[in-house]
């Protein structure tokens, strides 16, 4: 699908975030994906995570460099709800007030089905945390790039984070996660297959936001 077949321009004021695996794709996607709605004329604000203020960079550092630092599973899961909560009160909420699209890679999903479900943290209680973090902000869509652990893991290469690094049965629970959190909520998740090439798969999420625009709930 070629971006002109969708009005972008009605995202203007809304929380849209991409999810999935590290080796998704999801970083390339989100880059493609603000160049065309700026194409578009849409005012946009983009976010990643953790990171995107000076605290969140800082937590960035620690939560993602290599070697274990003996950082337990639950401080694990506050500091990136903590570089959250900073990038929505300083960033999101400022840019989504203004009117402008913002456009986050991860938000609290992801913390779900990595420290959560993956990491052994009652996800009920990963969601609770979470809403505490974001002043109960939630993404008015979710585009999840869906790949299966192997060939996510043959796109990484290069030396692994410390998220990254932590094996097969990890990174399956985390893709389950992701699917089971789509499959309660179809109504604000779309997955797309990005298995692909990333020409392909930048054409299913187009059509995955065009079919969430044009079903009415936006």
């Amino acid at each position: 699908m070629d971006a002109r077949a969708v009005d972008l321009a009605r995202l203007s004021g809304r929380f849209v975030v991409f999810e999935g695996s590290d080796g998704s794709g999801k970083t390339t996607q989100v880059s493609r994906f603000a160049e065309a709605c700026r194409d578009s004329g849409v005012a946009l604000t983009t976010v990643r995570e953790p990171g995107g203020t000076d605290v969140g960079e800082r937590i960035r550092a620690i939560l993602l460099g290599r070697g274990s630092l003996g950082l337990g599973m639950s401080a694990e899961m506050l500091l990136y709800m903590a570089a959250r909560a900073q990038l929505v009160e300083s960033v999101i909420r400022p840019a989504l007030a203004r009117g402008d699209l913002v456009l986050a890679d991860r938000f609290v999903a992801s913390t779900i089905a990595y420290q959560g479900f993956a990491g052994g943290i009652a996800p009920d209680t990963v969601a609770a945390v979470g809403k505490i973090a974001t002043a109960g902000l939630d993404p008015d869509l979710i585009v999840l790039l869906d790949v299966d652990e192997s060939a996510a893991a043959a796109r990484l290469g290069g030396e692994l984070d410390r998220i990254e690094s932590r094996g097969s049965a990890f990174h399956q629970k985390v893709r389950r996660s992701y699917l089971l959190q789509a499959e309660s909520d179809p109504s604000r998740w779309r997955v797309v297959d990005a298995h692909s090439d990333r020409d392909e798969v930048f054409g299913r999420v187009l059509s995955a936001v065009g079919g969430w625009l044009e079903s009415g709930r936006s």
